[in-house]
């Protein structure tokens, strides 16, 4: 990504925030993931649980429009995540040791587990730290709101 885009991102993140009357500030930072460009916005407001809202449903949300402007403005995909009160990194955390949990339940047991309840971003940490396991693999199953991440032994 080059300056311009960079500067484009941040102009459209303030007139979001501002319009949301959102009050802090923010700092971008450019994820490489593969080919894939990403972006990584690390607000700081004292809105901090407004803005996380329900189990991360208002945060994702703002994520989703936030990505679509930026993605509309520049004529390309870019992913946008956002992290507001150290929410994301905490959850990413607990995601891991999940995703542990589940590899040595998944071993032990012999069959495969599904977690429910996890959003379009954490399966995709969760798949992303099971990618190159060589004993487990993960899948994501079902549509919409019943999606749920399956993690199952690997055949040999």
């Amino acid at each position: 990504m080059d300056k311009k885009e960079i500067e484009k991102i941040k102009e459209i993140t303030k007139k979001l925030l501002k319009f949301l009357d959102i009050d802090g500030d923010f700092k971008i930072l450019e994820v490489k993931d593969g080919d894939e460009e990403s972006v990584e916005i690390i607000l700081n407001t004292k809105d901090a649980g407004v803005v996380i809202g329900y189990h991360g449903d208002t945060l994702e949300g703002l994520q989703l429009v936030l990505s679509l402007c930026i993605s509309r403005t520049l004529g390309k995909f870019v992913r946008i995540s956002i992290d507001v009160g150290d929410y994301k990194k905490n959850r990413t955390e607990w995601l891991k040791a999940l995703a542990t949990e589940t590899k040595e339940r998944v071993l032990t047991e012999g069959r495969e587990i599904a977690i429910p309840e996890l959003k379009s971003w954490e399966r995709r940490i969760v798949h992303l730290l099971l990618e190159g396991d060589k004993e487990v693999a993960s899948d994501s199953q079902g549509e919409g709101r019943d999606r749920v991440l399956v993690v199952s032994p690997r055949t040999k």
